[in-house]
This record gives structure tokens, C-alpha cells and sequence, in this order.
């Protein structure tokens, strides 16, 4: 099967969603299945089997500063790839978000499958609701990645959802050397802006011994002042942005794994990172990391506690550092669940969603042809129509 994966975001900018749409690609040619991702991409392709639809345009959304590609050179270069490459199904996640996605779903004349990963509040999915669900009716398969991403599509554009969970490569993260470190060391992986809790967990850092490290990874909009925070103290290792491989190699050298997000989390991808890479995680108590940790509390395979709450994160983060049973009992209890969330069994999953789309799309094409119509004023798909 001829398959593109299509991506709003920048291919180049780490991202929960760009990953998931990168590793499943992955996933999908180790079944033999041709698979390319289509996206935006700030400078060369991430990797062979990407193929780059030009710049991203930083846009405030959802609390955050999302690199998406709404421009008409974007639109554009999207419709050559499909005129040209002959896929049999696209697979667009966010599909309504401004760029290629919400193009494909406008345009394309081939099986459409659907996964929404954003949960919360969308006020653009409010004011835009006739268009939104007019585009969300073309979609032959709809997915969402958690009970919470499927919610708020069901309540902004209706229509029937499958949950499908995020996936993990596992082999990738277990298997990555270990990066050394000088003393008992926390590892943030998220993007330097308010949701994210950075400050919270720098106001944490404050409570534990002075043995205790932190590296923290990425950038973003609030990284120069929490950098000036912290100023002068040698315990907090500033990264920039790291390559994949780094990040699996940090992962497997820190002594714990802190995502002290605030909200707006759908799925705890970078719990299930830790997790992979045998590495103990303390997280914030929302709906999106419980899904992951699998309840709350020590038991789970995950700390987790109360988000913004300086001090409990500091405990917790305490715990883990200084209790090498609760540390042991997390890496148990994660290597478990990160094998629950293999993305080679969810490659075979959307397998047999592609299928069913197809099914549908065919079905819709002939009921159409029954009454003369079409499925729209677009370019044959590879003349397959």
C-alpha cells in the first residue's frame, strides 16, 4: 500500500505529534508498506521518506506557538505531491489544522484517515463550526489519541471516533547508550512555555539536595527568563534543542524523567520515552498523563502529583532519587507500559483502518455515481478514478 502520512507541523521542530507521524512511517515500511510523510520543514528533511512542503509560520495556538504552514505556497506544493505520487490513502493527523492536512481534506480524492491528537478547548473548531464539520464529513476513518482528544472532537465536530493511543518505539529508547552524569540528575523534555510547568519544576529544583542535577532540553517563548533564573547555578544544564539521538541517550542516562506540564496534554507521548528507556517518571496529575501512567500514585508506572504544586513535585522527585526501590518499581512498571503502546502494533492497527477507509471511500464513490455526482471538482488520483 502506497501511504502518506501527513503532518501540520514542522517536520524539523521537535513535537509530540511530528514524532508519532515519523516513527509510525517507520513502523509502516517495516510491514512493507510504501509510507512517505508530507509536511512543512525549516531546512533539510529530518530523514529519507519525508518530503518537505517549505517553511513554517510560528502561530499561537492552544497555549502554544504551533509551526504550521498556512500559506498558499504550502497549499500549492501539497497538491503537486498528490497529484504526482499516486497514494492510495492519506493519513492526516490534525486534520483541520491550518496547512497541508486541512488542504488534503479539502481537495483530495483518495481514502481519508483521521487523527485528532489536541484536547481541551479549540475556539477555532467554535467559530468555524459549518466549515469545520463540513471538512470533518469528507473523512472516510476518524481517530483520536485519548478518550480526552476524542471528546473534544465529539463535542466540536460530531461523528464517530476510534481511540488509538500514541505509539512508542521501544527498541530505540532501550537499546540507546546511556549519556554519563555527574550526580543524581532530572531530565525535562518539553517545549520553554507556560503549560509546559518548567517554572514549576526550576522552583522545585530548589527544594531538593545540592547534589541533585537538571538537564533541560528544548527551547521556547519563556526560555530567556527562566534562563536568567537560574543564572549562576551550576546544577541547571541549559541543552537547546537536541536530535533524536541525544534525546534517547539523555532519557537513558537521567535518573528520572519530569514532565510537569499544566494542562492541554492529550497524551503523555514523552512519559512512554521514559518509560521505554528505563527510566523512572514524575509527571503532573492530568487527564492526558494518567491515561498513560495508568492511574495515580506510586503504584502506577508513574509519580504523579498535583500540577503547579512546587513542593509535591519536589517530593516526588525526591522519592524517586532517593529510594532506589520506588525508583526500581517505576522502571518495572514503565518498561510494562511502554511495551502496552508498541507503535509496530499500532502501525498494524491503521493497517487495518486504511483498509476500511478504502471500503468506504469506494462505497461513497458509488452511491455518488448512482446519482451522477462526484466526489468533487479534483485531480484524478494517479487515474486510479
Amino acid at each position: 500500500m502506497r501511504i502518506a502520512l501527513v503532518c501540520p507541523y514542522s517536520l524539523t521542530v521537535p513535537g509530540g505529534v511530528q514524532g508519532q507521524v515519523l516513527g509510525l512511517a517507520r513502523a509502516l515500511r517495516t510491514l512493507g508498506h510504501d509510507a512517505r510523510v508530507l509536511g512543512p520543514c525549516d531546512g533539510p528533511p529530518p530523514e529519507v521518506g519525508v518530503i518537505p512542503l517549505g517553511n513554517s509560520i510560528p502561530t499561537a495556538a492552544n497555549g502554544s506557538m504551533a509551526p504550521i504552514a498556512p500559506d498558499p505556497s504550502c497549499a500549492m506544493r501539497t497538491i503537486a505531491v498528490l497529484r504526482d505520487e499516486h497514494f492510495d490513502v492519506l493519513h492526516l493527523h490534525e486534520p483541520l489544522a491550518p496547512g497541508p492536512t486541512v488542504t488534503c481534506v479539502a481537495l483530495a480524492s483518495v481514502p481519508l484517515v483521521g487523527t485528532f491528537h489536541a484536547s481541551g478547548v479549540s475556539a477555532a473548531y467554535r467559530v468555524l463550526r459549518p466549515l469545520t464539520r463540513w471538512l470533518a464529513r469528507r473523512l472516510d476513518v476518524r481517530c483520536a489519541v485519548s478518550e480526552d482528544a476524542k471528546a473534544m472532537a465529539v463535542r466540536a465536530l460530531g461523528g464517530e471516533y476510534q481511540v488509538l493511543f500514541n505509539g512508542i518505539e521501544v527498541e530505540r529508547f532501550a537499546k540507546a547508550t546511556p549519556w554519563p552524569t555527574t550526580g543524581p540528575t532530572v531530565l525535562f523534555l518539553s517545549r520553554h512555555e507556560a503549560r509546559k510547568g518548567l517554572e514549576v519544576l526550576l522552583a522545585a529544583m530548589e527544594r531538593l539536595p545540592h547534589d541533585a542535577r537538571l538537564w533541560v532540553a528544548s527551547d521556547g517563548p519563556e526560555t530567556a527568563k527562566l534562563r536568567a533564573r537560574t543564572e549562576g547555578d551550576t546544577r541547571v544544564e541549559w541543552l537547546g534543542r537536541i536530535g533524536d539521538a541525544e534525546r534517547a541517550s539523555r532519557l537513558r542516562g537521567a535518573d528520572v524523567l519530569c514532565a510537569p506540564s499544566l494542562r492541554g496534554e492529550s497524551f503523555g507521548m514523552v512519559l512512554l520515552e521514559g518509560m521505554a528507556a528505563q527510566t523512572p517518571v514524575v509527571a503532573s496529575d492530568i487527564p492526558g498523563y494518567r491515561n498513560v501512567a495508568g492511574g495515580g500514585g506510586c503504584g502506577q508506572a508513574a509519580l504523579l502529583v498535583p500540577p503547579g504544586d512546587a513542593a509535591a513535585l519536589a517530593r516526588a522527585l525526591g522519592r524517586v532519587l532517593d529510594e532506589p526501590t520506588t525508583a526500581a518499581h517505576l522502571v518495572v512498571a514503565g518498561e510494562a507500559r511502554a511495551n502496552e503502546f508498541s507503535m509496530d502494533h499500532l502501525a498494524s492497527r491503521y493497517v487495518d483502518l486504511y483498509h476500511r477507509a478504502g471500503a468506504a471511500d469506494r462505497r461513497v464513490s458509488w452511491r455518488r455515481a448512482r446519482r451522477g455526482g462526484s466526489r468533487g471538482s479534483r485531480w484524478p488520483a494517479g487515474g486510479r478514478r
